[in-house]
């Protein structure tokens, strides 16, 4: 069983900021980094470290070759990582001192995956097979479509939150991963309840997850809602803690594992990655989960 990720792979310029900048005003970064990031990316690597197998699709400028080389070492399958001419796509990262962050996106190289690339990536998928994708690369259309015909499972993390998501044909996905802000817009409503009465009546075919930062995660199965409490770290960067929480539940959930103890899974997985800085740099190893679990109980 593998998970085939349709996702960007991007270069994050991380700055570490007093506050995030205002408009007008020009801040000096005490610290800064260049790092391996995209949400695709990420999420390939926590699903890899999680300890499955993942086939990364994407592009990236050939002289950035070093970060598809950062993702092999990570344990991610990189055979579908093609080379382009047009620029890698890259993050601008404000970290505040609270550990929160502010991001400003440029697509590059992510916005030419196409049917062909789509096609030939699923050319032999088996059956038990996952398919992820995010917001970040092109083609996300295609790649539902053609994941369910094959009769595969899907997986959609619609961040970043655009108008284009709510014209995505919804009957191909089984599992939407949401946070609170992506629900909310989807729904046209904001609170929690009213969001879940939204998704049960509007989406009855798919799996939902949101996501509700410190106040853990709600999961709406077909004959229940099952909710986790977030596990109390001290926050240090919040870069990549949804795309850790990704990966590990996807992991767990895809090998059959029960949707409160993969959830736990994750929310353990995610706690970690946020007393650390950077994206990628922060997804912590499953034996790190592990110990973090048995010295921490929900």
């Amino acid at each position: 069983m593998a998970v085939i990720n349709f996702g960007s792979i991007n270069i994050d310029h991380v700055y570490q900021v007093e506050h995030f900048v205002q408009p007008g005003e020009t801040l000096s970064s005490n610290h800064y980094q260049q790092l391996l990031g995209g949400k695709g990316a990420n999420q390939s690597i926590a699903l890899a470290k999680a300890g499955s197998d993942v086939r990364h699709v994407g592009k990236i400028h050939e002289h950035d070759a070093h970060f598809k080389q950062a993702m092999i070492k990570q344990g991610v399958d990189c055979k579908f990582v093609q080379c382009s001419d047009t620029p890698t796509g890259h993050a601008i990262i404000q970290v505040a001192q609270n550990g929160e962050n502010a991001i400003v996106l440029f697509g590059g190289a992510n916005r030419e995956i196409d049917n062909k690339d789509i096609l030939r990536a699923l050319d032999d998928a088996a059956a038990t097979d996952w398919v992820l994708t995010q917001n970040e690369t092109s083609g996300i259309e295609e790649v539902l479509k053609q994941a369910k015909e094959k009769g595969l499972k899907v997986a959609f993390n619609p961040a970043p939150m655009t108008e284009s998501v709510k014209q995505l044909p919804h009957d191909c996905i089984d599992l939407l991963i949401v946070n609170e802000v992506e629900a909310s817009e989807i729904a046209g409503v904001t609170d929690i309840d009213e969001i879940e009465n939204y998704f049960r009546r509007d989406w009855p075919h798919a799996e939902v997850l949101i996501t509700l930062g410190k106040h853990g995660v709600r999961m709406l199965l077909a004959e229940e809602t099952v909710d986790v409490p977030a596990f109390v770290v001290e926050t240090v960067d919040t870069t990549a803690a949804g795309d850790t929480f990704i990966g590990y539940f996807l992991s767990a959930y895809s090998k059959r594992q029960k949707a409160r103890d993969a959830l736990t899974r994750a929310c353990a997985a995610s706690a970690i990655a946020v007393t650390r800085c950077g994206a990628a740099q922060s997804i912590p190893n499953a034996d790190e989960v592990d110990h973090f679990l048995s010295q921490n109980h929900q």
